[in-house]
């Protein structure tokens, strides 16, 4: 079986608290993108509780025990008896990015190998499973756009359409940890909700709905900010980092120039799509 984990951009993102279990209250949007690794899982006969992992494309620096599919392999074999399976990831989406491409992997291989060995399990139980993995591996099992809240975990359809808008995607090579981006943000001052701002018109965006995370990551990498302050002048109508960084969106009423931005910034990841 083959499939695609797609990668997700943030439509803002605000830092509500921190919370008792240290992890942070948040707001935001997941949005989809089209942008996608390469899944496929397999049976392999006669290796009845094992799993087989390899990689291709962008190197994954991760213990094996801390690999996003494997853990995933793991919480569906904790609960059935698996056949024995091999995973081959293509990968394509940049980690470190703030795109959700680790959480989008497990999530498809959690959804993969129920379709596989028919186990039937249901889409709740698949969310379930996907938050014990990562607070944002939920959003990927249903896979539209949601108004996250709680620590990302918590999903309600987002009343916002961006069909047809043009969109490009840059990652600088500088991968954030989440977990450092988390210990240094600061909880930023919200007049408005997340779910407010994205009912207003996409003009209104660039000036209310904001990203708590850039602050930090603009002051430790500039390079960052730079790129998006470059699609703005190139005419998007909003830019801004996705998730905890480094990776920056634009959104624009028509196809940008992608040899300006390679010209500006070469040898950077550079992706452009519609959504």
């Amino acid at each position: 079986m083959i499939c695609f984990p797609n990668a997700k951009i943030n439509l803002g993102l605000q830092i509500k608290k921190k919370r008792s279990d240290n992890y942070h209250d948040i707001e935001t949007v997941f949005y989809p993108l089209e942008l996608s690794d390469i899944l496929e899982v397999t049976p392999f006969p006669g290796k009845e509780g094992d799993c087989r992992y390899s990689n291709t494309g962008i190197t994954i620096e991760s213990e094996p025990g801390d690999n996003l599919c494997i853990r995933a392999w793991n919480e569906i074999a904790g609960i059935r008896e698996m056949p024995g399976t091999s995973i081959h990831l293509h990968k394509l989406i940049p980690p470190g990015a703030g795109m959700g491409g680790g959480s989008s992997d497990a999530a498809f291989t959690l959804m993969a190998l129920n379709d596989l060995f028919n186990l039937g399990i249901s889409m709740r139980d698949l969310e379930k499973m996907a938050g014990r993995i990562g607070s944002d591996c939920p959003f990927f099992i249903r896979n539209r756009p949601v108004l996250a809240t709680g620590r990302g975990e918590i999903l309600e359809p987002a009343e916002v359409d961006l069909a047809g808008i043009d969109i490009m995607v840059m990652h600088p090579g500088i991968p954030v940890g989440s977990g450092w981006a988390y210990a240094n943000v600061r909880i930023g001052d919200h007049p408005f909700s997340v779910a407010e701002i994205i009912s207003r018109d996409f003009v209104e965006w660039q000036d209310s709905l904001k990203n708590d995370f850039e602050p930090l990551v603009f002051s430790n990498y500039p390079v960052v900010r730079h790129i998006k302050e470059r699609m703005l002048s190139m005419g998007a109508f909003y830019s801004s980092m996705t998730g905890s960084g480094s990776a920056v969106f634009g959104l624009f009423d028509q196809e940008p120039d992608t040899g300006h931005m390679k010209k500006c910034f070469p040898g950077m990841f550079l992706w452009t799509g519609k959504l």
